[in-house]
C-alpha cells in the first residue's frame, strides 16, 4: 500500500504551455499574505527566516503592504545567512548585507502597494539555504499585511538590532510580517512553480522550523534532480477557492475580525496576486477546495471555479496542474454529504482533461481500506491534515517531469 500511495497520474490535456518570459530573476521563496491586523511599537526589529528553494545571486527582497490601509515606514533592512539551529534568527557575520530600495537604506510602503529591493551584491545563496531578513521599524507600525502561519520561529526585538549577528532575548513571532518574497538571478534559466492552496499547502501541523511543507519537500526533490526550479508556497490556512473576505476597511479591523481575515481572500481573487505576479512563474499546481466543501459549496460551483483558474493561468502562458482533494473522512468537514461532493470534484479533476496535467494527491495519502480517510500513518490526528510523512507523500506524488 505504501508504494501504491505514491503513484501520480499526469493528465492528458496536451503538452505543457510555454513558460512566461521577461525577467532575469526567479522566485525562490514566497508567502501568501492576508489582511490580518497587527501592530508594532515604535523602535523595534523584526527578524524573519525564509527557506530558499532555488539558489542564485543578486537576491531581491519584496516587502509588501498590499493589504494595509496606512502607509508604513521601514527603516534599515539587512539580510544574511541564518546561523545556528532551526529556531535561530541569528546571521553569520560575514554574510550580513544591507538591503536598499532605489539606493536608500529605508523604504516607505504606501497602503495597498509593495516594493522590491535593489539586487543585493556579494550575497550568493545556495539552494536549500535559510536567509534571515531583518528590518527596523522606527515608528508605531500598523502592519496590515501578514502571512498568518509561518511554521518557523521569527523574532521581535526592542531597539534597532537589524544588523546584529547574534541578538538575544525578544519575543517569538509565528507569522511573516510585511514580507512577501525573495527572488534570485540564476546562471541557468530558471522557472518558478507556485503551489496554490490552503492549510495543507501552507504546512499546518508540520514540525516547526523543519521545512516539511510539501512544497519545500518538492523543491528538495527538484534540487536532487538538478532542476533549476523555484517552488513558492501560496497556501493560506482556511482559504477557500470561492469565498473569502475582501480588503478590510479600518473600521472592520478595529472590530477584531482577525480570524476571518487570517483565511485570506478567495482563491479566485488572490490568484493574480499570489500566482501570476510571481517573478519567473511558469507553472501552478492547485490543491484547493476542501474548505469550500466544508462550508457547503457544490461540486458544480467548484468545477466552475477551477475552470476560471485554468483560463486565467493559460491566458498568462502558465502550465496549470490540478491536484485532487485529499480525503477528510472523520474530520470536521465530514457531514452533510460533503464526501460525495469531494468524489464528484475529484472525478472531474481526473477525467475532464481540462488541466495540462493532474496530480492525484488523494491517491497518494488515502487509506487503502477506507478511501474517504487519510492513511493513519499520514494523518496528523485531525483526519484532515497530513503529518510530516504525509507531506512527503504529497511531494513525491508530483512527477519531476512536470517541472522540467
Amino acid at each position: 500500500m505504501g508504494a501504491a500511495a505514491l503513484i501520480a497520474t499526469p493528465g492528458n490535456a496536451g503538452r505543457p504551455r510555454p513558460a512566461r518570459a521577461g525577467t532575469p530573476w526567479t522566485g525562490t521563496w514566497a508567502t501568501a499574505a492576508t489582511g490580518t491586523p497587527a501592530e508594532f511599537d515604535a523602535d523595534c526589529t523584526v527578524r524573519q527566516v525564509v527557506h530558499l528553494s532555488l539558489g542564485g545571486d543578486a537576491p531581491r527582497i519584496r516587502l509588501s503592504n498590499d493589504y494595509g490601509t496606512e502607509d508604513v515606514r521601514v527603516g534599515e533592512v539587512w539580510a544574511g545567512l541564518r546561523a545556528g539551529d532551526p529556531d535561530s534568527c541569528a546571521m553569520w557575520p560575514d554574510t550580513i548585507r544591507p538591503v536598499t530600495f532605489g539606493g536608500r537604506t529605508g523604504v516607505r510602503l504606501p497602503g495597498g502597494q509593495h516594493r522590491v529591493s535593489d539586487p543585493i551584491p556579494d550575497l550568493p545563496l545556495a539552494a536549500g539555504a535559510d536567509l534571515v531578513i531583518s528590518f527596523h521599524l522606527p515608528e508605531r507600525t500598523p502592519a496590515g499585511t501578514v502571512g498568518p502561519q509561518a511554521f518557523q520561529r521569527n523574532q521581535l526585538l526592542r531597539g534597532n538590532l537589524a544588523a546584529a549577528p547574534f541578538p538575544s532575548g525578544g519575543a517569538d513571532l509565528s507569522r511573516y510580517v510585511l514580507l512577501a518574497g525573495v527572488s534570485v538571478r540564476t546562471r541557468r534559466r530558471g522557472s518558478t512553480v507556485v503551489a496554490f492552496g490552503d492549510s495543507i499547502t501552507c504546512g499546518s501541523n508540520t514540525t516547526r522550523g523543519a521545512n516539511r511543507r510539501w512544497p519545500d519537500l518538492l523543491a528538495a526533490r527538484a534540487r536532487a534532480g538538478g532542476l533549476p526550479v523555484g517552488v513558492l508556497n501560496a497556501g493560506i490556512g482556511g482559504n477557500q477557492l470561492l469565498a473569502g473576505p475582501g480588503r478590510p476597511a479600518p473600521a472592520a479591523r478595529s472590530r477584531g475580525n482577525g480570524r476571518e481575515l487570517d483565511q485570506g481572500p478567495a482563491g479566485l481573487r488572490r490568484f493574480a496576486h499570489d500566482v501570476l505576479g510571481q517573478p519567473g512563474v511558469s507553472q501552478v499546481i492547485t490543491l484547493i477546495g476542501v474548505n469550500d466543501i466544508g462550508h457547503g459549496a457544490s461540486a458544480d460551483a467548484l468545477i466552475a471555479g477551477h475552470r476560471q483558474l485554468i483560463r486565467r493561468g493559460h491566458a498568462a502562458g502558465l502550465t496549470v496542474v490540478g491536484g485532487t482533494v485529499l480525503p477528510f473522512g472523520g474530520s470536521v468537514h465530514d457531514r452533510d454529504g460533503h464526501l460525495a461532493v469531494r468524489a464528484t470534484l475529484n472525478r472531474w479533476l481526473r477525467e475532464s482533461g481540462e488541466f495540462d496535467a493532474v496530480v492525484d494527491f488523494d491517491a497518494a495519502v488515502r487509506d487503502g481500506t477506507s478511501r474517504d480517510r487519510l492513511w493513519p500513518g499520514y494523518d496528523c490526528g485531525d483526519h484532515l491534515h497530513p503529518n510530516d510523512a504525509g507531506m512527503l507523500a504529497l511531494a513525491s506524488a508530483v512527477p519531476l517531469i512536470l517541472l522540467g
